[in-house]
């Protein structure tokens, strides 16, 4: 009996040994296996169809336009619209629309290239930190919100950092990615730390990045622009009047970018695209600005979008596209469009910034 017991002994210590430099916290031998001990980055954009034929537009589509944070109106009178006329217009419309600046190579949206793209280029910046993991995710389309903190908790992520990638808050915007990350969490049964990345429209390497953007950009073409204009996303002028920060975020970018710049008073416009459906959206409106200056005389203008992290379908299509055009039919002679901070080194500078200020205590 006690040599049995001597052996018995031995083998659970060698047992407890093992286990024990594989991790700090050594597991019953009976215990399921499971991964934890690491901190996850989810980087999180506004989202994407997997395609520009019409089932994948109209898919994509309803996802987005029934998301109750983007159309407030009561469903009762939005969805009849919605389902009797807007996907079954619309769809086909926004389809052409994204094949003019798919990325053909990839078979993808210019959106879903760069998300990806700065998500690698992030874990790259961040490699030294073992025990922590980056992934990336869609608000709309896919890879959906849900399915990557799965993945991310299965890995072994107890904590998680939430980036929804907007500069300035909007409720329409931030909000709703962080409600589809909680929504996610409440189907968990076991569910790890979050945080949410807050607005950065102010933060000095964010305005930096963008200032150092425009002077690259405008060395290299032939001309100076007369007026330089900051588009951002609109919104309804009724989310605004009932709280939302976005105007006042916007503001705020463009005045401190001005001030860095060094420029006078004027130079910059500040503007609102992208506007949808009847009701007044914030103003002034992107596309009757480009027009009004191409009337009045001014030969040479530059836009950027200081709002967008990526370049889009509002970016390239309805900015670099419509927008030029627009400005050469009233006039206008010199037209260039500005490239969003993508994954470019001054880009991934803000993106790393935020994270490691944000993830303080974790790493």
């Amino acid at each position: 009996m006690a040599i049995g017991m001597n052996v018995t002994v031995k083998s659970k210590a060698k047992t407890t040994k093992k286990t024990a430099k594989e991790s700090p916290h050594p597991l019953p031998p009976d215990h399921p296996p499971v991964k934890f001990g690491k901190v996850g980055v989810l980087l999180v954009n506004l989202g994407t169809p997997d395609g520009h034929d019409k089932k994948n537009m109209r898919r994509y589509l309803e996802e987005f336009l029934t998301d109750s944070r983007v159309i407030e109106w009561p469903k009762i009178w939005w969805y009849p619209i919605l389902y009797g006329i807007v996907l079954n217009r619309r769809p086909q419309k926004s389809g052409e629309a994204y094949a003019s600046i798919w990325n053909e190579e990839l078979d993808e949206s210019p959106l879903r290239t760069f998300t990806r793209s700065q998500s690698d280029k992030l874990a790259q910046a961040l490699a030294k930190h073992d025990h922590l993991q980056i992934d990336w995710g869609m608000r709309y389309g896919n890879p959906s919100i849900a399915s990557k903190l799965e993945k991310l908790k299965a890995d072994g992520c107890e904590r998680i950092l939430i980036f929804p990638l907007y500069p300035q808050y909007a409720a329409a915007t931030t909000a709703t990615v962080n409600d589809k990350s909680f929504e996610a969490l409440m189907k968990m049964r076991w569910m790890p730390a979050i945080r949410t990345v807050p607005p950065y429209h102010d933060d000095p390497v964010y305005v930096d990045a963008l200032a150092s953007s425009i002077e690259s950009h405008l060395s290299k073409i032939d001309f100076e622009p007369e007026h330089v204009i900051a588009s951002y996303h609109g919104i309804p002028k009724s989310y605004f009047e009932k709280g939302d920060p976005y105007h006042c975020h916007c503001q705020k970018t463009s005045r401190l970018l001005q001030e860095r710049l060094g420029w006078p008073d004027g130079r910059l416009i500040t503007t609102f695209q992208s506007r949808f459906g009847p009701e007044e959206w914030l103003q002034p409106y992107t596309d009757e600005t480009v027009e009004r200056l191409g009337k009045e005389g001014i030969k040479s203008i530059a836009v950027f979008n200081p709002g967008f992290v990526s370049d889009c379908l509002e970016t390239l299509e309805e900015i670099a596209g419509e927008a030029g055009e627009i400005f050469e039919e009233a006039g206008g002679e010199h037209f260039t469009h500005i490239p969003c901070l993508n994954d470019s080194p001054e880009g991934m500078a803000v993106i790393q910034t935020v994270v490691e200020r944000e993830l303080s205590g974790w790493l």
